[in-house]
C-alpha cells in the first residue's frame, strides 16, 4: 500500500501542494481569447484532484526502478512511457467533462474552445507526473534513510543488551570465587559456621539466579539481597560488622541493574572492614531528587593500612553497566573523608519503565 494513504495527515499536504499547480492552470486557460473562469475552474480542479490520486501510482514504478540500481535508459522509458499514458487518460478526461457540461446553456461551445489548449493540458499532465516521479523518489529516500536509522538503533540495543548480559555474567563467578574462599578459611577455624554460611550462601545465589537475569529489578529486592549477603558475611565478622540503613520509602520502587549494590558491600566488607580489627559500619542511603535517585555506599577503612585499598572487579563493572544502560544519563564517584570510604551512585529514578 502507498505510505500516503496511511497517513492522513501527510496525504492532506500532498493534495494540498496540488492547489496552486490547479490555479496556475486555470489561469493558462482564461484569457481574452481562452476559456471564461468559471469554465475553467469546472474543467480544472475536479481533474486535478483526480489526477492527484492518479501520481500516487508513481510509488510503484518508482520503488521497481531505485536511482541507484536503474540505468538511465530504463528510467527514462519507464517514467516517460507512464507519463504519456496517464497525461492523455487526464486529458482524455477533461474532454469528457467538457462534453458534459455542454449539456447547460452557459457552457455552449465549450469542447469547441477547449480545444485549441489540448496540446498545453497534455504537456502540462507529463510535467505533473514528472514532479510526482520526483516527489516519491524523495519519499522513498526518506523511509530508507529512517530504515537505516531503525536498523542502526536496533544494532545499537543489540549490542548493549549484549554487554549487559555479559557484564552481569561476571557478577556471580566473581562473587561466589569470594564466598567459597570466606568458606575456606572459615573450616580451619569454625566448621559450624562454615556450614552455616554454606546452607546462607545456597539461599543466596537461589535468590540471584532469580533476580540476576532481569533487566531491572527494584531498589526493595537489591536491598534484599544485600541483606541476605550481609547474612553470609555475619556468620564470619559477627559483632564487627554493622550495616545502618537511610532509605526513602519512595526510592523503594525505583528499578535499577540487579547486582548493583552487592559489589560494592562486599568491597566495603573485603577492603575495609576486613583489615579493622575492631570491625566497622557499612552506611547504605538512598534519596530520589528530580527524578533522580543518589545511592550512597559508605564503610570504615584504615587509611594508613599498608596495602593500598583496591575497589576490585566490582566498581568497575558497575561503572560499565551504568553507561552502558543510562550514558551520561549515569555517574559513579568515588572518594575518601578521614577513615570512610564513599561511593555515590546517580541514576535515573525510573519505575515500570517510566521515570518516577
Amino acid at each position: 500500500m502507498h505510505p500516503l494513504l496511511t497517513r492522513p495527515r501527510q496525504l492532506g499536504l500532498y493534495l494540498l501542494a496540488w492547489i496552486p499547480l490547479a490555479g496556475i492552470l486555470v489561469f493558462l486557460l482564461t484569457g481574452p481569447a481562452g476559456l471564461k473562469w468559471g469554465e475553467a475552474t469546472a474543467l480544472i480542479v475536479g481533474p486535478c484532484l483526480a489526477y492527484a490520486f492518479v501520481c500516487l501510482a508513481a510509488w510503484y514504478p518508482c520503488r521497481a526502478t531505485p536511482l541507484e540500481k536503474s540505468g538511465f535508459v530504463k528510467l527514462l522509458l519507464t517514467h516517460l512511457t507512464a507519463a504519456v499514458l496517464l497525461s492523455t487518460l487526464w486529458v482524455h478526461m477533461i474532454q469528457e467533462l467538457a462534453i458534459g457540461f455542454m449539456r447547460w446553456p452557459s457552457f455552449a461551445g465549450l469542447e469547441q474552445r477547449l480545444e485549441r489548449f489540448i496540446p498545453l493540458l497534455w504537456v502540462t499532465g507529463i510535467l505533473l507526473y514528472v514532479l510526482s516521479v520526483t516527489f516519491h523518489y524523495v519519499l522513498l529516500a526518506e523511509q530508507a534513510s529512517r530504515e537505516a536509522q531503525a536498523r542502526a538503533l536496533q544494532a545499537r540495543v543489540l549490542a548493549r543488551d549484549a554487554e549487559l548480559k555479559a557484564l552481569r555474567a561476571q557478577v556471580n563467578p566473581h562473587f561466589l570465587f569470594n564466598c567459597l574462599h570466606s568458606v575456606s578459611a572459615l573450616t580451619s577455624s569454625d566448621a559450624g559456621k562454615a556450614r552455616e554460611m554454606c546452607i546462607l550462601l545456597a539461599d543466596f545465589l537461589r535468590t540471584t539466579l532469580r533476580l540476576g537475569g532481569k533487566e531491572t529489578i527494584t531498589l526493595e529486592e537489591e536491598l534484599a539481597l544485600v541483606r541476605g549477603y550481609l547474612a553470609i558475611e555475619k556468620v564470619r565478622f559477627g559483632a564487627r560488622l554493622h550495616m545502618e540503613e537511610d532509605v526513602e520509602k519512595k526510592t523503594m520502587a525505583v528499578l535499577i541493574p540487579p547486582l548493583l549494590l552487592q559489589p560494592l558491600v562486599e568491597n566495603a566488607i573485603r577492603h575495609g572492614i576486613a583489615n579493622l580489627p575492631e570491625g566497622g559500619v557499612i552506611r547504605l542511603s538512598a534519596l530520589e531528587k528530580a527524578n533522580v535517585v543518589t545511592i550512597l555506599v559508605e564503610n570504615s577503612f584504615d587509611p594508613e593500612s599498608p596495602a593500598p585499598l583496591k575497589t576490585g572487579l566490582g566498581l568497575d563493572n558497575i561503572r560499565q553497566r551504568l553507561d552502558t544502560r543510562y550514558g551520561h544519563d549515569a555517574s559513579v564517584s568515588v572518594g575518601t573523608e578521614g577513615n570512610r570510604f564513599r561511593v555515590s551512585l546517580r541514576l535515573p529514578a525510573q519505575s515500570n519503565g517510566a521515570l518516577a
